[in-house]
């Protein structure tokens, strides 16, 4: 974990100390809605997962019944799976991402570290997945290109609102008596 840390301590000088900050409202708003997005996030990252999965599966069987014709007719098959290694990859990337996102959601709401941590974790498997997504059939330079932009700006409002997650809940407004 110490590289970790290593790690953290360099991005927050670049997307705390030199880059531009947020203004405060800015700040609150997404530490406010933050957990709920995550949440949102969570579930949407397994639907997907559960998508590319079925998807593979679909056109496996898709391609399974265009080589079963081609014989019938006199052809040859076309030995191919899309159920590929860059698939499974995908898709366990995706479910380990969407878990993260999920666990995420009450440490957010309390406002601990522990939950920006897996937020933070999470777009660090993200920017992993988009290097080896590199070296497979589905993605180019393009998506990576694509992840590594998506990982900075996550990671410049991630290091923008990481002073607000020391562990203690903010403090909630309580109306005055009347009298």
């Amino acid at each position: 974990m110490a590289g970790l840390d290593q790690l953290e301590n360099s991005l927050s000088d670049v997307f705390v100390k030199k880059a531009p900050p947020l203004p405060e409202g800015g700040k609150k708003a997404i530490v406010q809605y933050l957990p709920w997005l995550s949440l949102l996030v969570g579930l949407l990252t397994l639907f997907f997962a559960w998508q590319l999965w079925h998807w593979a599966h679909v056109a496996s069987a898709l391609i399974d019944e265009a080589n079963s014709l081609s014989q019938a007719f006199g052809g040859t098959a076309t030995v191919t799976n899309r159920m590929s290694v860059g698939i499974w990859l995908g898709v366990l990337i995706l479910v380990v991402e969407g878990v993260l996102y999920l666990m995420a959601f009450s440490n957010l709401q309390a406002r601990k570290k522990a939950g920006w941590n897996l937020l933070f974790y999470a777009l660090l498997i993200n920017l992993v997945y988009g290097i080896v997504i590199v070296f497979t059939s589905y993605g180019g330079i393009g998506n990576f290109l694509s992840y590594l932009i998506g990982s900075v700006i996550g990671l410049y409002f991630l290091f923008q609102i990481r002073s607000s997650y020391s562990g203690a809940k903010a403090p909630v407004a309580k109306a005055e008596p009347k009298a």
